[in-house]
């Protein structure tokens, strides 16, 4: 059942009043036990997905995990011919200004070494990484997905809002720099997958309605996992493959 998109041109919907309940976002992301049956029963259909052709795609972690989560994505998409890398970084610490200095030397030697443009696929925290190294290096960027990212926000259409702001974390100046930011176009072809099962990210604010011409597809899977969900992988492999 392919993804279902937002309509396009349509206004993102308001985002709610409240930052998503942490409670019932720990209890959604229990669908992720779910997802090696769903796979299984999917496999024909994952094994005939869109095929690559070798080109290099780079994919970024969400917060606090590394390659490891990655590595069944990375695994799928290697399999369908795409050239999937790690980000080789470590762990995604919340620290976008210092990590994506890191993005953009990794992005870069990827694009050397290859010598030609990569793809991005963002996962969350590594999602808003993507977005950010495809505004400031298009000539790097061939395309960008993104796998619930708040597009608008910040921290506050996040779950874990409470938890950054009783840290000391100031809410209001993460998002004026999410603000800040979007005045500079994506300037590259970008498909952002929302759910709105979610339960981390506000689904309201997963979609990207500034960019001109992105895509939105809509999901059904929590957050934890969207990168394990048969219907996004084959998704995934079709607009990396275009």
């Amino acid at each position: 059942m392919p993804l279902v998109p937002w309509p396009a041109g349509a206004p993102a919907p308001p985002r709610p009043a409240r930052s998503p309940s942490l409670l019932l976002a720990i209890g959604l992301q229990l669908q992720l036990v779910r997802e090696p049956w769903r796979r299984w029963r999917r496999r024909g259909e994952l094994a005939a997905a869109a095929r690559g052709d070798g080109r290099p795609v780079l994919v970024l972690p969400g917060m606090g995990v590394g390659d490891l989560s990655t590595h069944p994505l990375r695994r799928f998409l290697r399999r369908q011919g795409f050239d999937a890398r790690g980000w080789g970084l470590g762990r995604n610490r919340p620290d976008v200004p210092r990590t994506l200095e890191r993005v953009l030397r990794r992005l870069e030697e990827v694009a050397t070494s290859t010598g030609e443009p990569v793809s991005l696929v963002g996962w969350s925290l590594g999602g808003v990484l993507a977005r950010e190294a495809a505004r400031l290096r298009p000539d790097l960027v061939r395309r960008v997905v993104t796998l619930g990212v708040p597009v608008v926000g910040g921290l506050r259409a996040t779950a874990l809002s409470r938890l950054f702001w009783i840290q000391g974390w100031d809410l209001d100046d993460v998002e004026r720099r999410f603000e800040q930011a979007s005045r500079v176009p994506i300037r590259v072809p970008l498909t952002a997958i929302f759910s709105r099962r979610d339960g981390i990210v506000a689904w309201q604010a997963a979609i990207d309605d500034a960019t001109p011409g992105a895509e939105n597809l809509e999901a059904t899977s929590a957050h934890w996992a969207l990168g394990f969900d048969p219907e996004v992988l084959t998704t995934l492999a079709d607009r990396l493959a275009r």
